[in-house]
Parts: structure tokens; sequence; C-alpha cells
């Protein structure tokens, strides 16, 4: 895990978006919270950044309000805004992750809506 990434990425981060806050982990590594606000509600969120970061994709979990069953979910509740075979840490980062996590909040209500989840879908393993 690059944590010098990570610190570069959370600043410039926090240049785009209000709310973005990192944390150490008792492991050593970074976990992020952030704030995404859609036309119908604010949602709380961390990542959580692998050994492989920037290598593997980091983990988004939605913390409040909680979801309700949906599409592009993984079985602990991790929220899938990329299929981890799409990642590419030459041009993905935690700005990246944010705006595509809010793209994900934005689906999944209107998914709550419709039952349909809009968009093409990868298959997920």
């Amino acid at each position: 895990m690059s944590l010098t990434r990570i610190h570069q990425e959370l600043t410039r981060a926090q240049q785009y978006f209000d709310y973005v806050e990192g944390y150490p982990t008792p492991a050593g590594g970074v976990m992020v919270k952030f704030a995404v606000e859609t036309s119908r509600r604010v949602y709380i969120l961390e990542a959580s950044f692998p050994d492989a970061y920037p290598y593997a994709v980091p983990s988004v979990y939605v913390r409040r309000p909680v979801l309700q069953p949906s599409p592009h979910r993984y079985d602990d509740a991790r929220i899938c805004f990329i299929h981890p075979r799409m990642w590419n840490p030459g041009r993905h980062d935690l700005t990246f992750v944010i705006k595509k996590t809010a793209k994900w909040l934005a689906k999944y209500e209107v998914y709550q809506v419709t039952r349909n989840w809009p968009g093409v879908s990868i298959e997920h393993w």
C-alpha cells in the first residue's frame, strides 16, 4: 500500500469535495470517510485501501443510511462501483472512486423506484 499516494489523493479529493476525511487504521493503513449528496438524501461512506493499492480497487461501504437490497453489491455489503478488472492504477484514484460512488448511488435510487438497474452491467463473480 502506498501511503504517500493515498495521502496525495486524499488532499486532491478534498479540493473537489466538501466532506472527505482520512483516518489511520489499527493495521497502519488509511480509511477515508466521505459524504455524497443526491437529490434525495445524504449518504455517509467509507473507503478502505487494500494492501495492494494502487494496483487493487478500494472497498467502499455505505454506512448511512442503511441500504435496501440491490444489485451491484457484494456479500459483505461493499458496493461495486467499478468491476475490479477495469481498475487502472494509472488512471483511477480517490477522486475517481468518489465520483463513481456518486454515480452508483444515483443508479441505486433509480433502482429503488423502478426495480431496474440503469446502464450496462458486467457479471460479478
